[in-house]
């Protein structure tokens, strides 16, 4: 390592600035060498005859069945009014379909929570397991939300 002159004209503190090149070249000529090593092992490759197959269908979405609840606790199945007596009923007619639809229940914030248990106890006990909330975003939208707000989607 050269931090001074020889030339004996002082003290010594005239320093020359240069940079040993030596481990710098031994570091690139190793990161050469395994490159040329690696290079064709990754060219390399394994011939294989995969077997065919037809594809198959693509399930498709299963449906959804919107359930509203007003706020004096009437019932509409799809947009149609239904009693409550009927609906478990209905929920073991889709439970067995597959794919299960989903239940997106729509209730009026005024509902009584009693009507609303009636109908999520029913749809469980029929065996349904894809329930759902459909709510709707503050009054901001969707710029208003933030953490700990409600989401605003279904399930």
């Amino acid at each position: 390592m050269a931090f001074g002159s020889f030339e004996g004209k002082g003290s010594g503190t005239h320093t020359v600035s240069e940079i040993n090149m030596v481990p710098l070249i031994d570091v690139m000529l190793v990161l050469l060498v395994i490159f040329i090593i690696t290079a064709p092992l990754l060219a390399h490759s394994i011939k294989i005859n995969m077997p065919q197959v037809a594809a198959e269908q693509i399930e498709e979405e299963p449906k959804t069945v919107d359930l509203a609840i007003d706020a004096s606790g009437a019932l509409f199945w799809d947009e149609k009014p239904v009693n409550i007596d009927d609906l478990p009923n209905r929920f073991k007619s889709i439970a067995s379909t597959k794919p299960q639809p989903e239940i997106r229940i729509r209730a009026d914030q005024n509902t009584r929570y009693e009507t609303l248990a009636k109908v999520m106890a029913s749809a469980r006990r029929s065996g349904m397991t894809r329930i759902g909330f459909v709510t709707t975003p503050p009054s901001g939208g969707a710029a208003a939300e933030g953490p700990g707000t409600p989401a605003s989607s279904a399930r």
